[in-house]
């Protein structure tokens, strides 16, 4: 099994890694490195975490060089001149006269304890942000010893920091911090004696699975991404369409959701969030209680395949009844798209006895979907800002999920609770009216 490597490639470049490392750390996924060079306040972490472990590599040296060749650490060639010149810019007033390593220590330790809040939006709800702050600031910095402390053991375990750059941790060989944000967040819970629970978040689809995607893409002629919104769920199939190659992915001509009045929102919020010409079809019930989007579908389906000549369908359900569909076009290609929870062995066996290619959804980790999910929980929220007043904040945060059908952990609840009710504020406008406005 795969995992993403998203998140650590975020703590690589923040605590200052160098750029060809983060590459290869992000595989080169040269968007998101690109992301975080032009985010500011990720850089201004960044190279104050590049000051901090180089003056603790430094420490005396630097101190010395100032004391009696009176050169600043601008001028010391073990200092990157040009990060210390942005940060100044900035109006990060690193550089000091008369100083000394102990007080520049202090004023990059404070730096940093005053901006790393400034990158929490980087990192999804559902991860402890304490944790992950831990990592960058030093508690009691200010106090001589901790620093030194700090400083004895980052010398004696740098081999245990990851590519010898310093953090706030307990070392310990577990094998390398940032080869994936599952074991990432596995080992900075494990520091604050805890368990990380949201493992199948950064799962990724193995490659071969991802292969015979690629070939059934790439052998049809024309592809369309069918949707049982019924029976499939919005934020595995983003998940699936994030995971996969932009390359194959835009040569799929066309989405086509099949939507009921009772599915999750997130269907009505899709299209922003996935690269395909995306067509949403609302079926509407003739009887309350009997649903006609599979009959919608099957029909759609069929006009698409000998009116339109799409010649091969990416299905996305569990249903079993479409081997109906499925057998009733020979000369149409599926590739049929599932839930493991869902489905049913008959169905998987079926397809198998006649070499029609089958997996999960649920192999592609949620964790790229991040802001499509935040996207929903706001428009959810958004809907009871008029009447914030009448409700609990915490209950109200149980509420919004659940409508937006979105599972989660307590842990995350709690934290989008603290990060956007706590913070709501409540404004007026120019003529006088009131309501409240959301971070």
């Amino acid at each position: 099994m795969a995992y993403t490597k998203t998140n650590v490639t975020i703590i690589a470049f923040m605590i200052g890694i160098r750029k060809n490392i983060v590459m290869q750390i992000a595989e080169n996924n040269t968007e998101l490195v690109d992301k975080l060079s032009s985010d500011k306040y990720c850089c201004v972490i960044r190279y104050l975490c590049k000051l901090r472990t180089n003056l603790m590599m430094n420490f005396k040296k630097t101190d010395q060089e100032m004391k009696i060749n009176l050169t600043n650490i601008d001028k010391l060639p073990w200092f990157d001149s040009d990060n210390i010149k942005q940060l100044e810019e900035w109006g990060f007033h690193i550089v000091k006269a008369n100083s000394t390593s102990s007080k520049y220590m202090e004023i990059i330790n404070k730096y940093i304890s005053d901006n790393i809040n400034y990158c929490r939006q980087l990192f999804p709800e559902y991860v402890n942000w304490d944790y992950i702050k831990d990592l960058f600031v030093i508690p009691r910095f200010t106090q001589e010893k901790v620093i030194k402390a700090e400083f004895v053991k980052f010398m004696a375990n740098r081999e245990y920091y990851p590519f010898q750059q310093y953090i706030h941790w307990q070392p310990f060989d577990c094998g390398g911090m940032l080869f994936n944000d599952s074991r990432f967040f596995s080992i900075i819970y494990y520091q604050h004696n805890d368990d990380f629970i949201s493992k199948s978040n950064y799962r990724e689809a193995d490659e071969d699975i991802k292969e015979k995607i690629y070939q059934f893409i790439n052998i049809s002629d024309s592809v369309e991404i069918v949707v049982d919104c019924e029976n499939s769920n919005p934020y595995k199939l983003c998940s699936v369409i994030a995971g996969l190659n932009k390359v194959e992915i835009s040569k799929i001509q066309k989405l086509i959701l099949f939507d009921d009045i009772h599915t999750s929102p997130g269907w009505d919020m899709l299209d922003k969030f996935v690269p395909i010409p995306l067509e949403h079809i609302m079926v509407e019930r003739v009887k309350e209680q009997k649903s006609l989007v599979d009959i919608k579908m099957t029909a759609t389906v069929c006009m698409e395949h000998y009116q339109n000549r799409v010649s091969s369908f990416l299905l996305f359900s569990s249903d079993s009844d479409y081997w109906g569909l499925i057998s009733s076009l020979p000369s149409a290609n599926f590739l049929m798209m599932f839930e493991y929870s869902k489905v049913s062995e008959a169905i998987k066996n079926t397809l198998a006895v006649h070499d029609i290619f089958y997996c999960a959804i649920d192999d592609f980790g949620t964790g790229k979907i991040d802001e499509f999910k935040k996207f929903v929980l706001f428009r959810m929220l958004k809907k009871y800002l008029p009447d914030l007043l009448q409700y609990n904040g915490k209950e109200l945060v149980t509420k919004i999920y659940a409508e937006a059908k979105i599972p989660a952990e307590q842990n995350e609840m709690d934290n989008f609770y603290n990060k956007y009710i706590k913070t709501l504020k409540f404004v007026a406008d120019d003529n006088g009216k009131m309501y409240f406005e959301l971070r």
